[in-house]
This record gives structure tokens, C-alpha cells and sequence, in this order.
């Protein structure tokens, strides 16, 4: 009978869906995680924690809650840095009304470029209360933020989201 060396990989490794190594680390930490991910549509966030059978989702704002819930228009990008920084204000709106005031970001395979628009999600986790251990060199500045680079308008729509945000929670 022959036996093989070969080491079993995990098949989430396999598919390259799942950094086993960095998602060990973020539940070494005990917190509550703040999970972004950025799809071809839209922008989720969720707060996760952990538990042995399967993480328990606490709270969750995608990009299309912003158009049919808080008013943002529905021909907009619901996945760019403006639309971003509102779901990461609203789920920190609803994670704080959940009675989780802490988090540790969870940005999964995404590249970690200064500025993008996972980094969007979290200053508007930070904004809206949220304690997210970062460094503040990587969030992006205000003019994005406010969509500037996109349309001189767009700052208008932003903040209305934004208040009608805080309204809700």
C-alpha cells in the first residue's frame, strides 16, 4: 500500500477565495470583524462574529440599500468611493445601534491600496462611531469622499444620504 506525502489544501485555499493565515489572525483578536468586499455592482459590508459552526452576521448594508432605503439615486454607482463611505456609515450606524461599538477590518483578498474604496468604507465606519484600529494615511481625503472626482454635484447627494442615514438610526 502506498502512502502519499501530499498535504491536504483546504479547498477555499485552493480556489484562492480564503487567506486562512490572515483570517486566523483577525480572529485572534476577539473583535467583532468589519468585512468589505467589493463586487462588479455594488459594495457589501457586514460586522461578522465568530462561533465554531459558522460566523453570525450582526449587521449588514450592501450598495443597493443606499438607493432603496436612504435615497440615494438609483442610476448612480452603488460600488464607488462615495456610494462606499455611505455603506460603511450606515453599517457603522447599525452596528452601534446592535450594541457593537468596536471592530477590526476584515478586507478579505483585496489589494490594500491607499485610498480605494474599501478604505472609503472604513472612514465611514469611523465617521459614523465605529472604533476601527487603522492608520490614517490610508483613508482617502474629503474631495473623494464627497465625489468631487466624479461630479461637482455629487457632494450635495452624499450628504443628503448621509443625514437621512443618521435619521434612521
Amino acid at each position: 500500500m502506498q502512502h502519499t506525502r501530499r498535504r491536504t489544501i483546504f479547498r477555499r485555499r485552493l480556489s484562492a477565495t480564503t487567506d486562512y493565515r490572515r483570517r486566523l489572525r483577525l480572529l485572534k483578536s476577539g473583535m467583532p470583524r468589519a468585512v468589505v468586499r467589493i463586487s462588479n455592482t455594488r459594495t457589501t459590508a457586514q460586522i461578522t462574529t465568530y462561533r465554531a459552526d459558522g460566523d453570525i452576521v450582526v449587521a449588514t448594508v450592501t450598495g443597493n440599500d443606499l438607493s432603496s432605503r436612504y435615497g440615494w439615486p438609483a442610476d448612480f454607482s452603488k460600488k464607488s468611493v462615495p456610494a462606499s463611505y455611505l455603506v460603511g456609515f450606515a453599517l457603522g450606524k447599525a452596528a452601534l445601534a446592535a450594541g457593537h461599538d468596536e471592530a477590526v477590518l476584515d478586507i478579505g483578498l483585496a489589494a490594500s491600496t491607499p485610498g480605494n474604496r474599501v478604505y472609503a468604507a472604513l472612514r465611514g465606519m469611523v465617521d459614523a462611531g465605529l472604533e476601527v484600529p487603522h492608520g490614517e494615511d490610508v483613508l482617502p481625503d474629503d474631495e473623494r469622499i464627497n465625489g468631487a472626482h466624479i461630479d461637482e454635484s455629487m457632494a450635495d447627494k452624499v450628504e443628503a444620504c448621509r443625514t437621512t442615514i443618521e435619521e434612521a438610526y
